[in-house]
């Protein structure tokens, strides 16, 4: 399901990437944990389109250009850095095609021990083109066209088991086998020979119980769009000791996947809506569903929803060294009318579908809403969605051309947005620059779904700004202990300045 998730960057390295939602697709950032009053040109889109006023940074250049900058990126508030490489692994080959040995029962049993009630956050972004001219006089403005991949789940322990081990999960008491003509029900012991397990056709319950009974504590949210942004900024008004800035920018969306469900105390509910391009076999449901499309794209995924976003954004500085921001972010929507789903509470008695063949825990999706699955679908004309709108402050001290220190406070205004944040983010951070050439990146960040994390970079600014390229990791503690808790660099190899 998910070999289309990385389309667009097939042709990168296989290296593990990171990508942080509150520092957008700005590489540079990733490496020090804060952005808001760090960023410029096409990055400050998203973050805060005020700092187009600040100008490039560097003398006599105007223009800002960049392309191939990229992050993907993996983390858990329960799982070690070494099983989240497994993950990475997992989605890795099925993103490029490679075949890997099924999971054996064992696996699978380990799998959905390993991802019961854990928190995994799957991040990706990549910047296709990105431009921005600024001038002292006109202000900034800024476009560029964005990709973004973002999932979180946390599963309760009958679906993670289902998820896995499908028709063969513990939470059946029963399954029901076929040896040709030849069907019997026999109980689901545990203990059973390989023969048999493979001649299992579904799992049953003797006293079913409810799916809202089944799934609670669940909360799974995915979005995939593309975003093309556009900015402006300037200063409004003020001289050398204290200059007032202002930011415009908004977006227009396409998204290709939007998956929200959530099941707790209070009931589940799902909206869902996935491209064609994911292959998802909905069954007869999808015959009488209004909002039914199959036409799949071929160089891209075929678009199911789009909408809008808008930024606003004020910015301080003064005696041309302190910098204040504040910012509100992408606060619109998307509308979904294509393959759009809710989902009724049933009973859950009996499913046919195998369980996930590795670890890769977002075909988790395919596993709940496919024909046979866990989910009984209701076909819906349409629905919209806020964005994963947030709000930022941030701050940072200059100190001389050397040393720059900031902080960051980043916000969700509803974390039960698909794609948002979870949680409010706290970071600081800077920069170091013992040579012209080398900008070094280091810090701190916590809060949202994040323990301790200490992000690390390496940034090359060459011909005094003109060339720029670097790698960056959220989180160097990977590089020294298996108990980190992700996997992660970030990277970007053509921005140019003239």
């Amino acid at each position: 399901m998910q070999k289309l998730i990385f389309l667009s960057i097939l042709f990168l390295s296989t290296s593990l990437i990171s990508f942080s939602q509150t520092q957008g697709v700005a590489y540079t950032a990733v490496g020090k944990g804060v952005a808001t009053t760090f960023v410029t040109d096409y990055h400050s889109l998203g973050i805060n389109s005020s700092a187009l006023g600040w100008g490039t940074g560097f003398k006599d250049k105007n223009w800002t250009i960049g392309m191939t900058e990229f992050n993907l990126g993996i983390y858990s508030d329960s799982l070690n850095s070494e099983k989240l490489g497994s993950l990475y692994k997992a989605i890795r080959n099925e993103a490029f095609g490679k075949s890997q040995p099924a999971a054996t029962w064992q696996q699978q049993s380990q799998n959905a021990g390993d991802y019961l009630r854990t928190g995994v956050s799957i991040d990706a972004s990549y910047n296709w083109f990105g431009v921005s001219y600024q001038n002292e006089k006109l202000g900034g403005i800024a476009f560029n066209i964005q990709e973004n991949y973002s999932w979180y789940s946390k599963l309760s322990a009958d679906v993670s088991g289902i998820a896995f081990q499908g028709k063969l999960a513990d939470y059946f008491d029963q399954l029901t086998v076929v040896f040709g003509t030849d069907t019997t029900i026999i109980p689901n012991s545990g203990n059973i020979s390989d023969d048999t397990l493979a001649a299992v056709v579904s799992g049953r319950l003797s006293v079913p119980f409810s799916l809202s009974d089944v799934t609670n504590g669940s909360d799974i949210k995915f979005s995939w769009n593309r975003y093309y942004n556009i900015g402006y900024g300037r200063k409004l008004f003020g001289d050398s000791t204290f200059a007032l800035y202002g930011g415009i920018a908004g977006r227009y969306i396409q998204s290709t996947a939007m998956f929200n469900f959530v099941s707790d105390d209070n009931g589940l509910s799902l909206s869902s809506s996935l491209s064609p391009n994911l292959d998802i076999n909905y069954g007869t449901i999808a015959n009488t569903n209004s909002s039914t499309f199959i036409k799949k794209g071929k160089a891209i995924p075929t678009a199911i929803g789009n909408g809008y976003g808008v930024d606003l954004s004020v910015s301080a500085i003064l005696f041309k060294r302190v910098k204040l921001a504040l910012a509100v972010n992408n606060i619109g929507s998307v509308t979904y009318k294509r393959n759009v789903y809710s989902v009724r509470d049933t009973i859950i008695g009996e499913i046919s579908v195998d369980g996930l063949e590795n670890s890769n825990i977002t075909n988790t999706v395919e596993a709940l809403v496919q024909d046979g699955g866990i989910l009984n679908l209701v076909g819906e004309e349409k629905v919209t969605i806020a964005n994963n709108a947030n709000i930022r402050f941030g701050g940072s001290i200059d100190f001389g051309k050397k040393l720059s220190v900031g902080v960051d406070f980043v916000a969700p205004f509803d974390r039960d947005n698909p794609g948002g944040i979870q949680n409010a983010v706290y970071s600081v951070g800077g920069d170091f620059r013992p040579l012209k050439w080398l900008q070094l990146s280091a810090g701190y960040f916590g809060g949202g779904i994040y323990k301790h994390n200490v992000p690390v970079g390496i940034n090359f600014i060459l011909k005094g700004g003109t060339y720029e390229f670097g790698i960056s990791s959220r989180d160097a503690l990977v590089f020294f202990t298996k108990n980190s808790n992700s996997v992660s660099t970030a990277f970007g190899v053509m921005r140019v300045r003239f």
